[in-house]
């Protein structure tokens, strides 16, 4: 769980819902993208659109996720995503989110294992001053004894919440087999235990060590010029630090072939495979992009979902995903069945794997992927102001270039079925980790 704190007002709920649908206007391939670059040096990416008056900005602090906490202190960062809105400057926790709230801004903040990110809508009537808090917020959060109690023990009862659940124990449980004494190892919520060690003064030097301009990306989406965001690039992150301080983080190779189990006494076991996966900068990134999508990423249309749930009826559903993060890269798959059939489920999801190693996929698999991956592209990251500005900061985060949306659709068609074979054999031959959660005996 991530602590995201949101603020509408009724008037802001109207254009938020709304939003700023640049896939409506026009194909993916039409959107304008600029950089801008304010006068004190600080770049974003921005598209412009005056259809609402509204102005969404997404960023980023790279490496400033969970990664970043303190040894014996983890959820530090987590624990300050719900803070930032809690009062800064003069202006004290109450006070703040009223503001929030009178002026129709929404902001929110999350840490990730990777990076540190907030998310911004305003009014542009109420520009100057909703942009005026989220400076404030940057800068000079307050961290008061109040709030921090009040956000430490609402994460620490989900926490404690979480202790049974079957999903969370077992995401508890593959992380730290697949990534044993490594950060990703470690639970970004943090635990009761750690986050009571957390001060004031580790919020701050977290903050102020994590948020800086060499590791700032920006996203920005809505009705403003390059000259006007500029302006407010500068007022918001202007006095930044020059460097972040970050620890430095080894990669690492998710561990292949162990089998973990976790005694559970509930009805379904939940199961979990894990094997090493594809940086999005690797050359067969699409490659194995579609070989998911036809292995367990296409959810009805899948290949895991057709075994497992229609044919057999053991799972509501089966999966299978690719996740890059800065530092490692992994090929999951999991399901969740009655306990006596957890067995059956992981003997063939297996044999799916190791049919799609040995044999790829076929032509009109391979089609039909290419087909859905281009045509849903715009539907789940274009079709919002909100996703259209956290698209732009994913481009900058992966280094795919500004013209990444135009050139999608070309690097996908350019896939060829061998490649994907290739890739299936490489990734799929790979003996999985596997975790479940359940009954003993299951």
């Amino acid at each position: 769980m991530n602590l995201i704190t949101r603020h509408f007002s009724a008037a802001a709920a109207l254009f938020l819902t709304a939003g700023i649908s640049l896939a409506a206007m026009a194909p993916a391939e039409a959107v304008d993208i600029k950089e801008v670059v304010s006068p004190g040096g600080i770049k974003a990416l921005l598209v412009e659109d005056y259809t609402n008056p509204l102005i969404a900005v997404n960023f980023a602090f790279e490496g400033a996720g969970s990664t970043a906490d303190a040894p014996g202190k983890e959820g530090t960062g987590n624990l300050m995503s719900g803070l930032l809105d809690e009062g800064a400057g003069d202006i004290t926790s109450q006070a703040f989110q009223e503001k929030l709230d009178t002026l129709g801004v929404s902001l929110s903040y999350s840490a990730s294992y990777d990076n540190f990110t907030g998310s911004f809508r305003t009014l542009v009537d109420n520009e100057a001053e909703a942009f005026d808090l989220l400076r404030l917020s940057i800068n000079e959060p307050r961290f008061d004894e109040e709030p921090v109690s009040r956000i430490r023990a609402q994460i620490e009862t989900g926490i404690i919440a979480n202790e049974n659940d079957p999903g969370e124990l077992a995401s508890k449980a593959w992380r730290e087999t697949a990534f044993p004494g490594h950060p990703y190892a470690r639970p970004s919520d943090g635990t009761v235990e750690s986050l009571d060690k957390v001060t004031k003064e580790d919020l701050e030097t977290y903050r102020s060590r994590g948020f800086a301009k060499d590791n700032l990306v920006i996203g920005v989406v809505g009705a403003i010029d390059p000259e006007e965001l500029g302006k407010q690039l500068d007022a918001v992150f202007g006095a930044l630090p020059a460097k972040a301080e970050l620890p430095e983080i080894a990669d690492v190779m998710p561990v292949a072939g162990k089998t973990t189990a976790v005694t559970l006494d509930v009805p379904q076991t939940t199961i979990q495979f894990v094997l090493p996966g594809v940086k999005r900068d690797d050359k067969d990134f699409f490659a194995a992009y579609l070989m998911n999508h036809i292995l367990g990423g296409g959810s009805f249309s899948s290949r895991l979902y057709q075994e497992v749930r229609e044919k057999r009826g053991l799972a509501y559903g089966a999966n299978s995903f690719l996740a890059s993060f800065d530092h490692a890269a992994i090929l999951g798959a999991s399901t969740a069945t009655r306990a006596d059939k957890a067995q059956e489920s992981i003997d063939i999801i297996r044999k799916e794997m190791k049919r799609m190693a040995e044999e790829g996929p076929t032509v009109e698999e391979l089609d039909k992927a290419k087909a859905f991956v281009k045509g849903s592209y715009a539907i789940q990251n274009l079709d919002s102001s909100l996703s259209i500005a956290s698209t732009l900061v994913g481009i900058q985060l992966d280094n795919l270039g500004i013209g990444y949306i135009d050139e999608r659709q070309g690097l996908i068609d350019a896939v060829t079925l061998d490649d994907v074979k290739r890739v299936a054999k490489t990734l799929l031959s790979v003996d999985p980790t596997v975790v479940t959660v359940g009954p003993a005996g299951a």
